[in-house]
């Protein structure tokens, strides 16, 4: 599988949501002193991006994204470089991953753990969810080690051998910095959450960068990817998840 394919798979699985309009900053009110971070609410979602990756190469590539969600069920999204053409379409479930792609041909049909096992990154559609929208990637338990520092919470999780660490912000109760390390050093994905839009009086990111490091049978790959998120609607009716190799 090429680079540049696989570059475009990161994206996708990592940056889903964008269009022009003006932002309205979410305000939190400040006053979360006990650990409660919150959590994207829908059940059908609709969501375009504008998404900018970078190849360690030096190489720049420009695209845009659609995607569609039903909550804990199904993730779908069409990518396009420009010109209106779809170059990628993917579905996600809570066993697979599947990517059609119409430029490369180089489809992708595989369960997460044929994913973790190629790519030396560990994923699921829970993770998925979580991480595109700041959310803390999985739900505190007595194992996990919760600090305060100043106006922030700092959670450290362990989960499958992976180690998660994330910020979380009392000011809004979401998550500002993110960052996943398998234990045994295959896979990274970092995450950073500077802003915050008011949708629907919940906080959703404005903008996201995220640095990710993963392995390909030629060797590691580095990516850094700039996500403008500025179309996110999470009360969308019942969608429809077409797809078929």
């Amino acid at each position: 599988m090429n680079k540049f394919f696989s570059g475009w798979i990161v994206v996708c699985l990592l940056a889903m949501v964008g269009c022009s309009r003006k932002v309205v900053l979410f305000e939190g009110d400040g006053k979360m002193d006990e650990f409660a971070p919150l959590e994207a609410k829908y059940d059908y979602l609709s969501a375009k991006a504008k998404i900018v990756i970078e190849e360690e190469s030096g190489k720049t590539t420009r695209g845009t994204l659609s995607l569609r969600a039903k909550k804990d069920s199904v993730l779908w999204f069409t990518m396009s470089p420009g010109m209106g053409m779809e170059a990628i379409r993917g579905l996600f479930t809570q066993d697979k991953i599947q990517i059609r792609d119409r430029m490369g041909k180089d489809d992708v049909n595989m369960t997460y753990l044929e994913f973790e096992r190629l790519y030396g990154l560990k994923l699921s559609l829970e993770l998925f969810q979580n991480v595109i929208w700041a959310n803390i990637p999985y739900s505190v338990t007595y194992e996990d080690r919760l600090v305060r520092i100043g106006r922030k919470f700092e959670l450290t999780q362990v989960r499958d051998n992976v180690r998660y660490f994330t910020k979380v912000e009392t000011s809004h109760g979401k998550v500002s910095e993110f960052s996943s390390n398998s234990l045994d050093d295959r896979g990274t994905v970092l995450a950073s959450f500077p802003k915050f839009q008011d949708i629907n009086s919940q906080p959703f990111p404005v903008e996201v960068l995220f640095k990710i490091a993963f392995q390909l049978p030629e060797g590691s790959q580095n990516t850094r990817i700039h996500v403008n998120w500025t179309s996110i609607d999470p009360n969308s009716g019942n969608l429809s998840f077409p797809f078929r190799f």
